[in-house]
């Protein structure tokens, strides 16, 4: 549990805050005025002011806000002046702003291009904040090689009623297409599986008769039934370090062991093994294993796991013969340059399926009730925090991305809102007046308030196994 807060409250404060330093930094650059930075909505918990500006954190961790001279709407809406170093108008006992002396240095006075460039600074942090963390990843951890679009094994496990019929995938079938959509190589497979949402999925395959199943509606479920296939590596059964006291040195394998053949099936790859333990979860399962060119036989007990997405299988504590423990296939090395244009693809790749999850939305592609909100941001944070670095930062950079694009959304208050507003006034050569740009923000505010009801709303009834 303590886990699961910490990781959370990493999650949120880091992407808030990158956010907010996008408009921050952006509308110092441009002499705006800044009254007030805060991480948070609602109530004052601590701060300090330094200069004209108020930095505090609020009670509420589900977002932040800087607070610029001249946006009279935001200062409405956010419940009047918080200190006084603020800029706008007083409020009145009817909830109305009273009128200000303008300021060069208000949001308003400036240029067109200045304010659009401070608006959209926070979605372009939140791109750059996934880029960085896309990029070290793989600069530190290097890249799993793309083998292709050939499947090794199906994780039957994995497979939910309606996408039983994958489990008739050969091993080392090569699919040349999903659905029509021609792809070249695993990455490709995945994508299009990703964008296809739920319902019908034919694979068509280069050597083998094609495939129909139908992906499941709940993202969990879908996202387990894609896991289910894995892609085809030559890489060879041999163990990497044996955990002490797990069941592979209770049945006395070694490191650089090689596995020839479990439960009377030849052994030749890591994929294959694994796959051979997964599916015996607390079953005795026969080995013949190779040391130094003698081969011997001997039985090892897998361990009987379950994850937390409900799904049991078999471990038996060892490492693969490659870096990353969780990794299916090997790890390549790239230089600097590589690792910024493997972080930009990565980054794009994310923004594609976030936008094509939010058009499938409209479409019926995609189920509204898959939408997460704060609760399941906590648990697949807690989730990640313990599977290590590597998997907690990817995750932050998928979340940023996320944030990004719902930031761009064309509704008042988010910043996609007001760049409509600079638009409009582009177009039509005035602005909005302050009275349509606070109600239409109040519109805004309360679509976003309803947009919140529905994400936890999902997450309680996911938490309850109803969603």
């Amino acid at each position: 549990m303590l886990t699961t807060i910490l990781a959370t409250l990493v999650v949120l404060g880091v992407l808030i805050l990158v956010h907010e330093l996008g408009h921050f930094w952006t509308a110092k650059l441009v002499d705006i005025e800044v009254p007030r930075f805060s991480i948070g909505f609602g109530p004052r918990v601590i701060g300090f002011t330094r200069g004209e500006t108020e930095y505090v954190i609020s009670l509420l961790p589900l977002g932040g806000y800087v607070k610029m001279a001249g946006m009279e709407e935001m200062e409405a809406i956010e419940g009047g002046p918080g200190t006084v170093n603020d800029t706008v108008g007083d409020v009145t006992t009817e909830g109305e702003v009273e009128a200000r002396t303008p300021s060069p240095r208000d949001f308003d006075s400036k240029s067109l291009p200045a304010r659009a460039f401070v608006i959209s600074a926070g979605v372009i942090m939140n791109m750059l904040f996934a880029l960085f963390a896309f990029t070290l990843i793989a600069a530190v951890w290097g890249v799993a090689a793309d083998p292709g679009p050939r499947v090794g094994d199906v994780v039957e496990e994995l497979l939910t009623p309606e996408s039983e019929a994958l489990a008739l995938v050969e091993p080392g079938a090569r699919v040349t297409a999903v659905n029509g959509e021609p792809v070249s190589t695993w990455r490709d497979l995945q994508l299009a599986l990703t964008r296809t949402g739920h319902g019908r999925t034919t694979l068509t395959f280069e050597d083998a008769p094609p495939v129909v199943f139908e992906l499941p509606v709940a993202d969990e479920e879908r996202a387990r039934v894609i896991g289910s296939l894995r892609p085809a590596n030559n890489v060879e059964s041999h163990l990497g370090d044996v955990l002490p006291g797990g069941p592979a040195a209770a049945a006395g394998l070694e490191a650089g062991d090689r596995v020839v053949e479990a439960g009377g099936r030849p052994i030749e790859t890591w994929q294959q093994l694994v796959a051979a333990v997964e599916r015996s979860p607390g079953e005795p399962l026969p080995l013949v294993v190779e040391r130094d060119g003698t081969r011997f036989e001997t039985t090892i007990t897998p361990r009987d796991t379950t994850f937390d997405d409900g799904v049991t299988a078999g471990r038996i504590d060892v490492h693969p013969p490659y870096a990353s423990e969780d990794a299916q296939l090997p790890r390549e090395r790239i230089g600097p340059l590589r690792a910024v244009a493997h972080g930009a693809t990565q980054t794009w790749d994310i923004t594609v399926l976030t936008v094509d999850f939010l058009a499938g939305m409209f479409t019926g592609r995609h189920s509204a009730r898959n939408i997460g909100g704060p609760i399941m941001i906590g648990q697949m944070s807690g989730q990640v925090a313990r599977l290590g670095a590597e998997a907690f930062l990817g995750f932050m950079a998928i979340l940023s991305v996320n944030l990004a694009v719902l930031n761009l959304l064309p509704i008042p208050v988010l910043d996609g809102g007001h760049l409509v507003f600079l638009g409009i006034e582009g177009i039509r050569g005035r602005p909005l007046s302050f009275t349509q740009r606070m109600r239409l923000s109040q519109v805004g505010f309360v679509l976003l308030l309803l947009l919140m009801v529905w994400a936890v709303g999902n997450d309680l009834l996911r938490a309850f196994g109803l969603g």
